[in-house]
């Protein structure tokens, strides 16, 4: 016997793709649901057109006012909503559907929506033995399957850096667009130095390179997976979520809108989804069918040695937006062949990266797999392993591959005076003057052994250089355009580290106006690791001079996500 299934929201977007898809499974009754009685017969009479598998009919219904007496007149087994927004959505949908003797399985990914979702649903979900099963979508069921896939067994998870690159051909809604624009500029949530964090949405872009796609720009968006991820995988360091326009106008135009509502020049950037909808119909023309997803992850595996794992997936021929209903896909799919545990839970809870892949069978989507790992790290090779094991202990924990990602403690701070002290300290973003000011120092390793990041955050004012292992084995510290050549040495009591060269974009600059660096690192009396950095400019005296203690940050994530926890319950279907 076939099971009814509701699809709401059915000739939306992903209502449409997902419709497509479910058309062709001889297990479910199919009901189109939607405003549109032109849309859903047209939908309804395209499907029975291709197919005789399932049986597919239509509905006029707005879920928001006649849901009960449909419910009650269907008697689905299952519904699905695809209709959002969900950034300001109840519950409803869920309950009604609940009460009605139905699993439901949605699309949302807002934040606001999945936090509250187990508190509000769960208890109803298992009294009535069925399942709740919230942001069924690339995001967070698919990324957390990913991350769940390639960390198996590891020790310890550092950074999670995702990405989404639609199609700049790809449909996109009002709705989306006023989505996008609404925390534009403004501080969402995510993850940083091993917990909840404040960043800005759709500012601070860069220029990644997608697997397949080459370089794209992105930027930081909103969603749940800063929170969510964080602690169910206890994340270490950063979770990082970042979308990017294919049409460089488009998002050079999101990230000057995020720039002027971050500085207050604009209250509401709403009012700008209608002229940048028909923006569109022109900017998509230098575009393509072509998009992709990124998921890189650095921690520590089974083994104890630092590893990068890398999840891509390349979308063509305009098959990308079908990647978002996947992961619903895959929950119907498994709820009809095997017991589900119930309960209210996010997707990923009952979904292998595996049964979401197996989804895309269909479409011109691929899928791949890099794990990249290293023993190295720049200064253990620049000093060679019998002068780095000289070294004090902390130095050689934190200078390690597999040394603690982030690290906290105290600072004294003596900013230079003179006119080229404080241009330099400008352009390199040195912080202010202070004592007993807050450190924290992230360490982001390249699986190479070679590189490294490094961001410095006093008291909220953050500046970032990179080390390099250069061609002679000296380390090369860079800051944006200006690159400084260092001459590590090190012995029992610690370390040295001399400026010998530098460059700036690339040009060597003259020698006579090398800055001096009289740079140290050693430990204290209570094993704590020490630095004292001072920096003077020729014939204008000190740059800056900073010195104090790190100790390695140890404790785990906030657990504010615990409305989210799953328990193991009773097998149904």
């Amino acid at each position: 016997m076939k099971k009814r299934v509701l699809l709401i929201g059915g000739t939306g977007q992903f209502g449409r793709r997902l419709a497509h898809h479910l058309a062709t499974n001889p297990q479910i009754s199919l009901t189109i649901a939607g405003r549109n009685q032109h849309k859903i017969d047209a939908l309804v009479a395209q499907l029975n057109s291709k197919t005789s598998a399932a049986d597919i009919d239509g509905l006029v219904l707005d879920h928001h006012k006649d849901l009960d007496g449909t419910l009650a007149t269907l008697a689905p087994w299952l519904v699905v909503d695809t209709s959002g927004p969900f950034q300001n959505a109840d519950y409803y949908v869920a309950k009604a559907s609940l009460e009605a003797g139905a699993h439901i399985i949605d699309i949302a990914d807002a934040r606001s929506y999945l936090m509250g979702y187990t508190d509000a649903l769960d208890a109803l979900a298992c009294e009535k033995g069925l399942c709740a099963l919230a942001g069924a979508s690339s995001t967070p069921a698919l990324s957390a399957a990913v991350v769940a896939d390639l960390t198996r067994e590891w020790q310890r998870i550092d950074t999670i850096d995702l990405a989404i690159t639609p199609a700049g051909r790809s449909a996109v809604g009002r709705a989306a667009i006023e989505a996008a624009l609404s925390y534009a500029g403004h501080s969402i949530p995510g993850w940083e130095a091993g917990g909840p964090a404040e960043v800005r949405g759709w500012a601070d872009g860069q220029s990644i390179v997608m697997p397949g796609l080459g370089k794209r720009r992105v930027a930081r968006v909103e969603t749940a997976d800063a929170d969510y991820l964080g602690n169910k995988f206890q994340v270490r360091s950063r979770i990082a979520f970042y979308a990017g326009l294919e049409s460089i106008l488009e998002q050079r135009g999101m990230e000057t809108l995020a720039y002027c509502c971050k500085n207050g020049w604009i209250d509401n950037l709403t009012a700008f989804a209608a002229p940048l909808q028909a923006a569109r119909q022109m900017t998509r023309l230098t575009t393509s069918e072509s998009g992709g997803m990124l998921v890189r992850i650095g921690g520590i595996d089974k083994s104890g040695t630092f590893c990068r794992a890398e999840w891509s997936l390349l979308a063509q021929n305009g098959d990308g937006p079908s990647v978002p209903v996947l992961p619903a896909a895959a929950a119907i799919s498994k709820l009809l062949k095997q017991p589900v545990d119930p309960g209210a839970r996010i997707a990923d809870d009952c979904l292998s990266l595996a049964e979401i892949e197996t989804e895309m069978a269909p479409y011109a989507i691929a899928t791949d797999t890099k794990i990249q790992c290293t023993n190295e790290a720049p200064f253990d090779r620049a000093l060679g392993t019998a002068t780095f094991e000289q070294m004090p202990p902390v130095l050689q924990t934190l200078h390690r591959a597999d040394s603690p990602p982030v690290w906290q403690g105290k600072a004294h701070i003596d900013r230079g005076t003179s006119l080229p002290a404080r241009l330099g300290a400008w352009l390199i973003g040195l912080p202010a003057s202070g004592r007993d000011v807050p450190v924290t120092v992230t360490l982001d390793r390249d699986p190479s052994g070679q590189t490294e990041k490094l961001t410095r955050n006093f008291s909220g004012k953050r500046f970032f250089s990179h080390m390099q292992l250069g061609p002679n084995r000296e380390v090369i510290e860079g800051f944006g355009l200006l690159r400084f050549a260092i001459g590590v040495t090190a012995d029992e009591e610690g370390t040295k580290m001399p400026v010998t060269q530098w460059w700036f974009a690339g040009i060597p600059l003259p020698r006579f106006l090398l800055p001096r660096s009289d740079t140290r690192e050693f430990e204290d009396a209570e094993g704590r690791f020490n630095f004292d950095v001072r920096i003077s400019l020729p014939l204008f005296g000190l740059l800056v001079h900073y010195r104090g203690w790190l100790v390695p940050l140890q404790s785990g994530p906030v657990a504010s996500t615990k409305n989210i926890a799953v328990h193991k319950r009773t097998s149904v279907n």
